[in-house]
């Protein structure tokens, strides 16, 4: 197979991002340590933020023993409360590295946010991580008559799609959105070819990763069962190994007859949710997201044709 033009695929705008994500986050960052990795991978995260608009508050509270943070906005609304599930390849990451994100999801939304700081691998393992995931998730049901709407970028994605495979046919669970998700099942899929060397991450760094592992039987496009659940926004990056898992998902829970919309974002990296403020394609996915969080808080439903404009 020739190798894939990035210069032709990517923008001027997204080239920057690559650019500069990569003065933080250098390709052979892997060759640090764990502690090191992390470090590097906060200080890049912090790069990017944004800051919080001026109408979010924030707190960090435990929920069940798991260290949360919690958003409202000062106009908010009644409503369901959203989940949110960080990436970084569950090794990687927590509560500031998408910080600012969801303070913005908070806002433009109008809704409650929990941020979930789950146990990390390699010192833990993922069912460590799905665990706390499961029980802020079951904290957040309780509190919410309205409901809860799960939102992961990454390996958040994965950890999304593996709560929703166990709480099949939850009515208080009223979708997941999953961004740029890792969804396990088998590593052959085209677009670990295609897309081997894609900027900001390559089918080589998945296996330094927790999140590529065939065996693990509870990774979502492992599910012998589609059925039962809820309603399914897959935002995938074109330029990204990982680009073919959310349309094999979505079909998947569609031929079982649930409703889901895959999204592959046409000249998009892994990882541009940070890229939102300085790329019109990252602001436009955002945007996505925002628009199915309130289409889902409304009647739990997805309108394919607003979420396509």
């Amino acid at each position: 197979m020739p190798m894939t033009d990035y210069d032709l695929l990517l923008d001027d705008e997204i080239k920057a991002f690559v650019a500069q994500t990569l003065q933080w986050y250098p390709a052979d960052t892997f060759a640090q340590s764990v502690a090191e990795n992390r470090a590097t991978y906060d200080a890049m995260c912090r790069a990017f933020f944004a800051g919080y608009p001026e109408s979010i508050a924030a707190r960090d509270a435990k929920v069940a023993g798991v260290p949360t943070r919690q958003y409202r906005t000062k106009q908010a609304r009644s409503g369901p409360l959203v989940v949110y599930l960080h990436g970084g390849g569950l090794m990687l990451g927590g509560l500031d590295s998408h910080d600012d994100v969801c303070a913005e999801i908070a806002e433009t939304s109008g809704l409650p946010v929990w941020a979930v700081d789950y146990r990390l691998c390699p010192e833990n393992t993922r069912l460590d991580a799905v665990q706390d995931a499961g029980l802020v998730l079951a904290a957040a049901r309780k509190s919410s008559k309205a409901g809860v709407i799960l939102v992961g970028d990454s390996a958040g994605g994965w950890l999304a799609g593996a709560l929703a495979r166990r709480n099949r046919d939850a009515p208080d669970i009223l979708g997941q959105i999953l961004i740029y998700p890792g969804l396990g099942g088998a590593m052959n899929k085209p677009s670990m070819t295609r897309h081997a060397q894609a900027p900001l991450l390559s089918a080589d760094e998945l296996g330094a990763y927790a999140l590529d592992a065939e065996k693990c039987t509870i990774a979502p496009l492992t599910d012998p069962n589609f059925s039962g659940l809820p309603s399914t926004l897959v935002l995938s990056a074109e330029c990204d190994p990982l680009a073919d898992d959310g349309p094999l998902y979505a079909d998947a829970i569609r031929r079982a007859g649930g409703q889901a919309l895959a999204i592959v974002e046409p000249g998009l990296v892994h990882g541009h949710l940070r890229a939102r403020h300085m790329s019109k394609r990252a602001r436009r996915s955002f945007e996505r997201v925002n628009q199915a969080i309130a289409q889902l808080a409304n009647d739990g439903r997805l309108d394919a044709a607003i979420l396509t404009a």
